[in-house]
């Protein structure tokens, strides 16, 4: 049982990071967690890992400071990872690798929304997208990149974009 639940948290800490594109092979892989400590309360349905969380997948990698996973009544996971920062990336099919990071990430299986809050920055290939946030639908491939002053009220570091021409 409790094996199963790791798993499961595990899982919903993958899928966080999962992006459109990702190495195919990598999901039938074995979920590798290492942390120095793990706390499961089945009671509220949690997990928590903590200190030098690392969670790797094949290519897929997470290195946080915290992970804590989840699970409601209906069974919908969610996950929080802080660290300074968080970071994550991995493989995709077509060649290539996209990585990120941010202070905060989280992730709601039941909205299919990924948050990355705190310098926020995701990388693939020569494209890199930049903000204090960046919030990502995992279902309409939406990516919404926002600046100090939309996330706080606060003047300070603006979005920045940078995307490479298409190579024929």
């Amino acid at each position: 049982m409790i094996q199963k639940i790791l798993k499961t948290a595990a899982i919903s800490v993958v899928l966080v990071v999962a992006p459109a594109y990702a190495l195919e092979s990598d999901r039938n892989k074995p979920i590798e967690i290492e942390a120095d400590q793990g706390t499961l309360d089945q009671k509220n349905q949690t997990t928590t890992f903590s200190g030098n969380v690392i969670i790797k997948q094949g290519t897929l990698y997470i290195r946080s400071g915290s992970v804590t996973v989840s699970k409601d009544a209906s069974g919908n996971q969610f996950m929080k990872a802080s660290g300074n920062p968080v970071k994550f990336g991995q493989q995709l099919d077509k060649g290539g690798k996209v990585d990120g990071q941010a202070n905060n990430v989280e992730y709601a299986s039941d909205t299919g929304v990924v948050r990355l809050v705190g310098n926020a920055k995701v990388t693939r290939g020569g494209d890199r997208a930049e903000g204090e946030s960046i919030v990502y639908n995992t279902r309409t491939e939406v990516y919404t990149v926002s600046g100090s002053k939309a996330v706080s009220g606060k003047t300070g570091k603006r979005v920045t974009v940078v995307i490479q021409p298409t190579q024929k």
